[in-house]
């Protein structure tokens, strides 16, 4: 038995999320089918370095899932990505230790989200940018950002529908904003997310940029420890998991 370590990319906008459901196209889905193919009907099921939700994207997701078949590494990309469709790519296949785990094993995440500032909405753009027409601070973002840096109970950017028991204390290394013309593109890097919690934090962030909070609330809104006190989530489609690295 061999264990693979495999990097994806997918474009999330026609799955429904990442973790395999009843009667629902999944990526986790495609990718075990296309597994069982390979495996002349024999199940393989994949553990991932944590789920995506309905319409977010990857350039990272990190998978891996044992074999009894010894193939090259090429190989094994070459034959997944013959049977995977369009919007699912194996990028990368790597032959791991039997102990690597690609969920228990990861050590920094990086998200990244997009938006399209721009008054006119481009079509073509819907499904990879948050189209936000309004006014925006970005200078009060950037400020509001700094405020997010570090070791906080996120709580308050948690979802209420999050199933997680125990600590929501997250580090973030990095929480940037810089805007280019008409794209504003948000990082962000931690040792671990909560559900739903980036696309809270930009509904705080952009909140902040129309003037209607203040940067320095942030301290206040982490000690609160309340998802009530902050608005809605914004969509997922502006949302891409960036890359994932391993303790090794």
């Amino acid at each position: 038995m061999v264990r693979l370590k495999c990097i994806i990319y997918y474009d999330g906008s026609q799955f429904s999320g990442f973790q395999i459901q009843p009667r629902q196209r999944t990526v986790q889905g495609v990718l075990e089918q296309a597994l069982k193919k390979m495996h002349k009907g024999e199940s393989v099921r994949i553990q991932a370095s944590g789920r995506t939700d309905t319409g977010v994207h990857s350039f990272g997701q990190t998978i891996h899932f044992d074999s009894p078949f010894q193939i090259p590494e090429q190989n094994w990309k070459t034959a997944l990505n013959t049977l995977l469709p369009g919007d699912l790519y194996v990028h990368e296949v790597e032959i791991v230790p039997d102990n690597f785990h690609a969920r228990y094993d990861v050590a920094e995440k990086e998200y990244r989200y997009y938006v399209w500032h721009q008054k006119e909405r481009d079509v073509f753009k819907r499904n990879y940018y948050y189209h936000f027409p309004y006014h925006l601070n970005v200078e009060a973002m950037r400020e509001a950002c700094s405020y997010l840096e570090g070791r906080h109970d996120f709580t308050t950017f948690s979802s209420a529908k999050a199933t997680i028991k125990g600590s929501k204390v997250r580090t973030l290394y990095e929480v940037s904003c810089e805007k280019q013309e008409e794209r504003i593109e948000f990082i962000f890097r931690g040792n671990g997310f909560l559900y739903n919690m980036l696309r809270i934090i930009i509904g705080v962030l952009l909140d902040i940029g129309q003037g209607r909070r203040e940067a320095s609330e942030i301290p206040g809104l982490l000690a609160a420890k309340d998802r009530r006190l902050v608005g809605e989530t914004i969509p997922p489609q502006g949302l891409y998991l960036w890359k994932v690295k391993y303790k090794d």
